[in-house]
């Protein structure tokens, strides 16, 4: 997703861009979404459990002028098990004309976000059918863009027309028929944009040509395996840069940015950043996942989303102390988690959160050292909530995501990025990237053409780095990620003895190793059974407990902070609520 906590500075700088923001939209809101629509990845009903997707031709018009979207989507299905219904999610808002299968119109069901097509027959498992769904109306307006989603209507500075969609939490269906559910991706998107005559429409996946006829353009974009919340509308007076990357391994990788005129010589200069970043991963992580397609950027008028091969950028280029764009970074780390590796989910959605906020401070050990990457793990520390847990036991929702005193939403980013690091620590790199390349591509020697999309969830993962580390690490994923609270380390000192006690929330073992250093020498403490006894030496002697911060745990210090920022909050609502 598009937040990138790893720094208080960052952290900050995302509030006043969601503050910023805050009004946009108006009164186009109305009618509220329906709560299905409002929701992304409910349980699946049977007939979508059953039904495969082999092909989609998605046809939108755009209308800037009368803000209305109709639309033409022609499935092609694949029966996975006995299937006599098409059962696909889309806003009511949307009017519905016509549907039809096998090219014969049939009568349709509509419920709250519903839409129930039946197939005239039962398919047997393999068998497949044709269906067409004709619709149109006026999208809903994002909020706060693109924390909650929908359609953007913006303006360039010369009162152009620039339009973007943002659906992560709320999904596909806010502008078009799809199953909203991530495990259900088209294997093959093949779409249609048509916009008015001068602006340019920017997609997922390879460029498939564009006419222009009675003032309108259709710009054709093919793409496999979308992420479903990552199919996304680009539309403005864009130009284009383009460039080619030779990858690392031995294949060459287009390179594309979309931008506003005039933004030029800086969109170029972060096109030539993002071969920095290309280098990174494929170094650290593995082949860039849609080589065959493009790297893609595209300015947008909101702040950012990792949407497959055409990455929403709206930070408008500001420089940076860290001598990189954190977003652009961050954005396009979602390439792996998130479009490569998908979570089965919502429940899961550290593993594209976390460890994408994750690659900001690895990307600063890689380039920069180990002084630059503790800093950069050490400054997501505060902003941690642990009021919920990370990988929650009920299904999650959308006003979940956006609970601020859950904090959910926060964590999965900072916490998750946290998780990450200390499991490195504990099982050694050869284990922890073995690991990483097992859960993002099935395998841990990915080359270009020997991988496909990956889905997992937390227990995947915990099952794969227990093999490729051979320890058993239910414990840990207790610990950190199913329980709120962070493990706490219980230290008393008795002259030159220091006792120290790991508690947890729940009272289940933890037994994390831990380093003290004594003086100029650092010991490993075997905490095995959750507790230990250390010799300091001498009553006086002064030590440190894990001097180089390789376990994530709670500290006093601040929670204090935390309380105090909670309280100067609280104080300044007061003040406001006087004033007005």
């Amino acid at each position: 997703m598009r937040v990138f906590t790893f720094s208080l500075a960052v952290a900050t700088s995302l509030a006043a861009a969601t503050a910023a923001q805050a009004d946009a939209g108006g009164d186009q809101q109305s009618p509220p979404l329906e709560p299905r629509t409002a929701e992304s990845g409910l349980p699946l009903s049977a007939a979508q459990e059953a039904t495969g997707l082999p092909y989609l031709d998605l046809q939108l018009k755009v209308d800037p002028d009368s803000k209305v979207i109709s639309g033409d989507a022609r499935y092609t299905l694949r029966a996975l098990a006995p299937l006599d219904r098409f059962e696909v999610d889309l806003d009511p808002r949307f009017t519905v004309t016509s549907a039809t299968v096998d090219n014969e119109p049939v009568q349709w069901e509509s419920d709250s976000g519903r839409l129930s097509i039946p197939l005239g027959k039962t398919l047997r498992t393999g068998g497949s059918a044709k269906v067409a769904i004709q619709w149109s109306g006026s999208p809903f307006v994002a909020r706060r863009p693109p924390w909650e989603g929908g359609f953007m209507w913006d303006e360039t500075e010369d009162g152009r027309p620039w339009i973007a969609t943002a659906v992560q939490m709320n999904g596909c269906d806010m502008f078009w028929p799809c199953i909203d559910h991530p495990t259900k991706e088209i294997e093959r998107l093949d779409s249609a944009i048509t916009v008015p005559e001068g602006l340019v429409a920017a997609g997922n996946g390879t460029f498939a040509g564009s006419e222009t006829r009675d003032g309108s353009t259709t710009w054709r974009w093919s793409a496999r395996n979308p992420n479903i919340y990552g199919v996304a509308l680009n539309i403005g007076p864009y130009e284009l840069i383009e460039d080619t990357y030779q990858s690392h391994f031995g294949n060459v990788i287009p390179m594309y940015f979309w931008h506003l005129p005039g933004n030029g010589e800086k969109a170029s200069a972060l096109l030539q950043e993002m071969k920095t970043y290309l280098d990174f991963f494929e170094d650290m992580i593995g082949p860039y996942p849609f080589a065959d397609e493009k790297v893609g950027l595209v300015e947008t008028p909101h702040l950012g989303m990792e949407h497959q091969t055409i990455n929403a950028y709206g930070a408008k280029f500001k420089p940076s102390p860290l001598g990189y764009d954190g977003l652009a970074q961050h954005e396009f780390s979602h390439e792996w988690f998130a479009n490569q590796l998908t979570n089965r989910r919502p429940n899961d959605m550290w593993l594209q959160e976390g460890f994408g906020s994750y690659m900001q401070p690895l990307f600063q050990q890689w380039r920069d050292g180990e002084a630059a990457y503790l800093a950069a793990i050490m400054g997501q520390r505060p902003v941690l909530i642990n009021n919920s847990p990370v990988v929650p036991a009920e299904p999650i929702s959308t006003a979940f995501y956006l609970d601020a005193d859950a904090g959910w939403g926060k964590d999965i980013y900072s916490k998750g990025s946290q998780i990450a690091h200390t499991l490195r620590q504990l099982i050694g790199d050869q284990a922890f990237f073995s690991a990483l390349r097992q859960l993002t591509y099935g395998r841990t020697d990915p080359r270009p053409g020997n991988f496909v999309p990956q889905f997992a969830d937390t227990g995947d993962f915990q099952r794969i780095a227990e093999e490729q580390s051979g320890q058993s690490l239910a414990w840990f994923f207790d610990a950190y990620l199913r329980q709120a609270a962070l493990p706490k380390l219980v230290e008393q000192r008795r002259g030159k003895e220091l006792s120290l006690t790991w508690q947890t929330e729940e009272g289940t073992p933890f037994p994390m190793p831990v380093e003290v250093q004594i003086g100029g020498q650092t010991v490993v403490v075997d905490m095995s059974s959750g507790s230990a006894t250390v010799d300091l030496g001498s009553d006086d002697a002064h030590f440190v407990i894990d001097p180089m911060y390789k376990v994530l745990r709670y500290d006093p210090a601040i929670a204090r902070w935390r309380e105090w920022m909670a309280e100067q909050q609280k104080k300044e609502k007061e003040k406001e609520k006087v004033e007005d």
